[in-house]
């Protein structure tokens, strides 16, 4: 079960990194060319949403189960590049990103101006896929 669960959180990465950079190139194009904010705009941020939290779901049943993740976390253990980026450093910057993508996606959604709407949408998901392309693992990651 924990490899498969390895496994289903590493191919979602892939889904997660195309969800929040489509929209952001999406709404970045529609800004310059002044498009309306409509439906399709919101359901590509809400993918994003949905593929994000669905990522923190199996990240946090990961945590918990894995050796790496919760169980880990100790003063020895925090020396080590390596564990410390599983133990802390991984799980709590994913988890800002997903908070940003949040606040990002809920502040679209409210009706107004489309530009702020878009301004909204290119700076939360703008910072939480930097955040996300920051903490990968990449030394592992397949």
């Amino acid at each position: 079960m924990y490899t498969g669960l390895q496994h289903l959180h590493s191919f979602l990465a892939y889904i997660l990194l195309a969800a929040i950079a489509i929209p952001l190139v999406f709404v970045v194009i529609r800004l310059v060319r002044k498009g309306a904010f409509d439906e399709k705009v919101r359901k590509m941020a809400l993918a994003g949403f949905i593929v994000s939290h669905l990522q923190l779901l199996i990240g946090i049943v990961l945590y918990v189960i894995s050796p790496l993740g919760l169980s880990n976390i100790s003063a020895e253990a925090m020396q080590g590049t390596l564990t410390r980026l599983y133990a802390v450093e991984h799980p709590l910057t994913m988890l800002i990103a997903i908070v940003l993508i949040s606040i990002g996606y809920i502040k679209a959604k409210k009706p107004g101006d489309d530009v702020r709407r878009f301004k909204t949408i290119i700076i939360f998901y703008g910072l939480g896929l930097i955040l996300v392309l920051f903490r990968i693992p990449w030394q592992v990651w397949p």
